[in-house]
C-alpha cells in the first residue's frame, strides 16, 4: 500500500519548506529534550541547519554559471539596499516620535525604534536560499551573499546612529560565501560534477527546514500575544511589497523579493548587544527581544506560504532575463536546476 507523503506536503503552499518547519517547531515547543533525550544521529537531525545550509550552498553554487556573477551582484544588492532602506526611513519615523525609550503603556506596550529596526533589516539567509532552492533560479540563491551584510547588529546601529560601536567582520563574510565559490568552482570546472551535486539541492531542502524548525519556540509567539504577530506580519508586508516591485524593476519575477521579506533567527540577539553598545536602549532591549523574537517565528512560517503563491501567480507571467534564456540554451544549466525554475512557473 502506497500512502502519498510527498502529494500531501506538496498540497500545502511551499509544503516541502512549511511542513517540516513547523513539525521541528512544535517538537522544539512541546517536546524541548528530544534531542538530548534520542542524542546521536537524531539529536544531529536538530541541530544540523547550519551543517546542511553549508552542504546546500556548495550544491547550489555548482548549479551556477560563472557567467551568472554579475546578476548576483545585481539581485544581492538591490534586496540589501531596498530591505535595509525600509528599515532605515521605519528607523528615522519612529526614532524621531519613541526616541530610544519603548512604549510603556497599551496595546502597544514594549515597541520600540530598536524593535522594529532590529525586526526589519535582518533577512533569514537559510530561509532565503531554501525558498530560492525551490521557487528561484539557481542564481537566485547566490543573492545572499551580498545580503548576508544585514547580518549581525552594525547595520542596525548605524541605522539607530550609534555607528562606529561594532565592525562587521571580514571572516564571518567570507565563511557566508566560501562554500558557494567553492561549489561554483567545482560546477564550472566539471560539468558532470555540477550536475550530481545539484541534484542534492531538493532533496536537502526538507532538512534543512525541519532543523530551522528545531531552533524556533513557538512560546515565543504566545509571550509577545498579537502585538508579536501583528510585527511579523508587518515585516512581511512593508518589506515585502517594495522587496516585490524592487525585484520586478530588476529583471526578476518578484518572487526573490518576497521570499526575503523575513526576521533572521540572530536577529533576536540584536536588542541585547545594542543595548550592551550604547545604555539608552537598556530598557527597550527585553521586550524588543521578545518581539523580534516572535517576528523570526511568523514570518518563518509566513513567508514561504506568501512565497509559493507568489511563485504560483507571477512565475508564469515574466519573462526570464535573455541571458539566462542563453545559459540554458548553452547547455549551462542543469536538469536539476532547469527542473527548478519550470517548477516555480506551476
Amino acid at each position: 500500500m502506497q500512502v502519498p507523503i510527498k502529494r500531501a506536503i506538496e498540497s500545502v503552499p511551499g509544503g516541502m519548506m512549511v511542513v517540516p518547519l513547523l513539525v521541528g517547531a512544535l517538537i522544539a515547543t512541546f517536546f524541548p529534550d528530544t534531542p538530548k533525550f534520542f542524542g546521536s544521529f537524531t539529536g544531529a537531525l536538530f541541530s544540523g541547519a547550519l551543517t546542511i545550509l553549508a552542504v546546500f550552498y556548495v550544491c547550489m553554487g555548482a548549479s551556477i554559471d560563472f557567467r551568472a556573477t554579475p546578476y548576483i551582484v545585481k539581485k544581492g544588492g538591490t534586496l540589501l539596499i531596498v530591505k535595509v532602506g525600509v528599515a532605515v526611513v521605519l528607523g528615522l519615523i519612529f526614532g524621531s516620535i519613541l526616541g530610544e525609550t519603548p512604549v510603556a503603556a497599551g496595546m502597544f506596550a514594549g515597541v520600540s525604534t530598536l524593535a522594529i529596526v532590529a525586526a526589519m533589516n535582518d533577512t533569514n539567509g537559510g530561509l532565503y536560499m531554501a525558498l530560492m532552492g525551490q521557487y528561484g533560479r539557481p542564481r537566485d540563491v547566490g543573492a545572499y551573499t551580498v545580503m548576508s551584510l544585514e547580518s549581525g547588529p552594525f547595520l542596525t546601529m548605524i541605522t539607530l546612529g550609534v555607528a562606529g560601536l561594532s565592525a562587521f567582520p571580514w571572516q564571518t563574510l567570507v565563511g557566508a560565501i566560501l562554500p558557494l565559490v567553492v561549489g561554483m568552482i567545482i560546477g564550472n570546472l566539471d560539468r558532470e560534477m555540477r550536475d550530481f551535486l545539484s541534484r542534492a539541492v531538493p532533496v536537502m531542502i526538507p532538512f534543512f527546514a525541519f532543523a530551522l524548525g528545531a531552533g524556533l519556540d513557538l512560546s515565543k509567539v504566545w509571550q509577545a500575544g498579537l502585538l508579536g504577530l501583528g510585527m511579523g506580519v508587518a515585516v512581511v508586508v512593508v518589506t515585502g511589497i517594495p522587496l516585490f516591485l524592487a525585484d520586478r524593476i530588476t529583471g526578476g519575477n518578484g518572487v526573490a523579493g518576497v521570499a526575503a521579506a523575513s526576521t533572521a533567527g540572530n536577529a533576536a540577539a540584536v536588542p541585547a548587544i545594542v543595548a550592551a553598545a550604547n545604555p539608552a536602549y537598556a530598557d527597550a532591549a527585553r521586550p524588543a527581544t521578545i518581539l523580534v523574537a516572535a517576528c523570526v517565528v511568523v514570518t518563518a512560517i509566513l513567508v514561504p506560504i506568501v512565497t509559493a503563491w507568489t511563485a504560483r501567480v507571477v512565475g508564469r507571467d515574466v519573462e526570464e532575463p535573455a541571458e539566462e534564456n542563453n545559459v540554458a540554451s548553452a547547455g549551462k544549466m542543469t536538469p536539476a536546476a532547469r527542473s527548478v525554475v519550470t517548477e516555480a512557473s506551476h
